[in-house]
């Protein structure tokens, strides 16, 4: 069983990050991060295997295993997470979400909204500080 985190370099991925080890520490099981290079224009080919070699510095000594995978290019964010939890097994995926404007708040982003409603497991949205 594993706790799956969907995380981007943002402050929204390290809330999602913060509380993901929480978590997974909280249950006893294994925190797989999915970290996901989209979004970044003009990215360098390789940007993401450094910043997921930085993430798993970063995570060497948690209290719990960590796995971070990295997302395959042209592929979907969602699904990415999505299959991820779907094969280990996850009992939590836990994503961060933007603040939004008042108009925004009717519509929920559509990465989030779709992996709330395609996750075989509990889903938990965490805003930043």
């Amino acid at each position: 069983m594993s706790v799956v985190v969907g995380y981007v370099s943002t402050p929204e991925g390290e809330a999602a990050l913060a509380t993901g080890l929480a978590e997974a520490e909280r249950r006893g099981v294994r925190l797989v991060v999915v970290l996901s290079d989209r979004g970044r224009f003009g990215a360098a080919v390789g940007a993401s295997d450094d910043e997921a070699e930085q993430l798993r510095g970063r995570l060497v000594d948690t209290p719990v295993e960590v796995e971070v995978r990295v997302t395959t290019r042209g592929r979907d964010v969602a699904e990415d997470i999505v299959g991820a939890a779907d094969e280990v097994g996850a009992q939590l995926i836990v994503v961060g979400l933007r603040r939004r404007t008042p108009m925004s708040k009717l519509l929920l982003g559509s990465n989030a909204q779709r992996i709330l409603l395609d996750a075989a497991c509990p889903v938990l949205a965490v805003k930043a500080g």
